[in-house]
């Protein structure tokens, strides 16, 4: 299921010209284009007409021409052209095409992916330590791209991507270290702006393996490494962000897990450094990022199932899944409240066109019914309580979570994981974990 309502990182802001670009999107496809003012414009890909695909035509008068008969939609989605017609004709008020509303920043374009009114919408995500500009910045710092396709549906991508206790094993070959994979403590920090909530960070020290190489000689007088500070976390609904501290300097990756559909994903990231900031040294940095994608690669698309569960009891959850146990109940929250939206069957899809619902479509209730094509219905998901209390060691384990009873697991099932205070609005709160 995808959740509505989102702003969602879909593409690159560079990646987008004048020329009409295809982005799918849960089995979907948006076409974005760059508007004569320089501002970056998201629609529904599908002509009303005869089904056309709106990116495989042209932007003329900042409006966008299906290839197929030439019909031309303006910014809002408004068709004001039909050329077989007589020019005095006048244009079918249900000749028009959903529209999203869309923001160039931190060098992604964000598109709002819902019906929900301008008041009602939760707010564009701050990532944090880049300049809130279009373009990926950070002073100081150099930043490249990259993307990394995955079978596999964008909830398992995007967990990978917090999930701290894979680093040791997955990452043995890289940076991670199997002989000290215990993880430490660590502080949980949800950031709301009024009620929704936009990010949820933590931070812990790993422990990198023996050094080699060039590291070697680096550490030549002891033959040691210093725990690496990192910081990782997510940006509701698709972004993650990893902070490592090496100690040449800093690394910071922030990536949109794009969901093409339930079981394809495309990684889109941007990299960023503060040492080795010469262009020569770019592709090294591309290089290195999707290796730690291809290391993951095996144990993302091997998961089952492949789906995220509804039940958070369905898997076992210990301490260190904690970021992880965020992004599920943020989620379990969206769609309690009616957030989800299906995806559409192959057979579906065949037979009936339909697109994920446009503010416009609320905004004027007497064309409500009026849309030529239909909305991507909401899905019922059951309601789930979180996993019974497992036994503890003196104290009672967290509700929400259910640790191995016996002793020696990776986490301390007498110990609370996560409590549940709330910040108050507008203010980051770092809770005990």
């Amino acid at each position: 299921m995808l959740i509505k309502n989102q702003w969602y990182a879909i593409e690159f802001g560079p990646a987008v010209c004048a020329a009409p670009l295809k982005v799918p999107v849960h089995g979907h496809d948006l076409v974005l284009y760059r508007a004569g003012d320089g501002t970056v414009r998201a629609q529904s890909d599908l002509c009303v007409h005869r089904g056309g695909s709106l990116s495989g035509g042209t932007v003329i008068d900042d409006c966008l021409q299906c290839p197929y008969h030439g019909w031309r939609y303006d910014g809002e989605g408004r068709c004001v052209r039909i050329p077989a017609n007589r020019p005095d004709a006048p244009i079918p008020r249900k000749a028009r095409i959903d529209t999203y509303p869309c923001v160039e920043r931190y060098g992604f374009v964000w598109v709002f992916l819902g019906d929900a009114p301008e008041p009602g919408r939760p707010p564009l995500p701050d990532l944090a330590g880049l300049d809130p500009v279009p373009e990926p910045r950070r002073e100081g710092y150099r930043a490249v791209s990259g993307t990394f396709e995955w079978q596999a549906n964008y909830d398992r991508v995007l967990e990978n991507a917090v999930d701290i206790a894979h680093t040791p094993f997955v990452h043995a070959g890289s940076f991670g270290n199997p002989d000290e994979p215990e993880i430490a403590d660590f502080d949980l920090e949800r950031t709301h702006r009024g009620d929704a909530l936009v990010g949820v960070t933590a931070t812990v020290d790993l422990n990198p393996p023996p050094p080699r190489g060039t590291w070697a000689r680096v550490y030549r007088s002891d033959g040691e490494r210093p725990p690496v500070r990192t910081t990782t976390g997510f940006y509701p609904p698709n972004v993650s962000m990893l902070i490592v501290r090496p100690p040449l300097g800093e690394i910071r990756l922030y990536t949109a897990a794009v969901p093409i559909d339930e079981h394809r994903t495309i990684s889109k990231f941007w990299a960023f450094r503060n040492f080795l900031t010469g262009s020569w040294a770019d592709r090294d940095s591309v290089k290195r990022t999707l290796k730690i994608f291809a290391e993951d690669r095996d144990s993302v698309e091997g998961q089952r199932p492949e789906l995220l569960p509804f039940d958070l009891a369905a898997e076992l959850h210990v301490k260190s899944d904690s970021i992880q146990l965020a992004y599920r109940r943020w989620r379990q929250d969206c769609l309690d409240r009616g957030l989800g939206l299906l995806t559409p069957s192959d057979a579906e899809a065949a037979r009936r066109a339909a697109v994920i619902a446009s503010p416009a479509r609320a905004e004027d209730p007497e064309m409500a019914g009026a849309w030529v094509f239909g909305a991507i219905p909401s899905g019922s998901v059951p309601t789930t309580a979180d996993p019974e209390p497992a036994p503890g060691r003196g104290t009672t384990a967290d509700p929400e979570t259910t640790a191995d009873p016996n002793p020696g697991t990776a986490a301390d099932p007498g110990t609370d994981p996560d409590p549940e205070t709330t910040a108050d609005p507008g203010t980051t709160s770092t809770e005990p974990s």
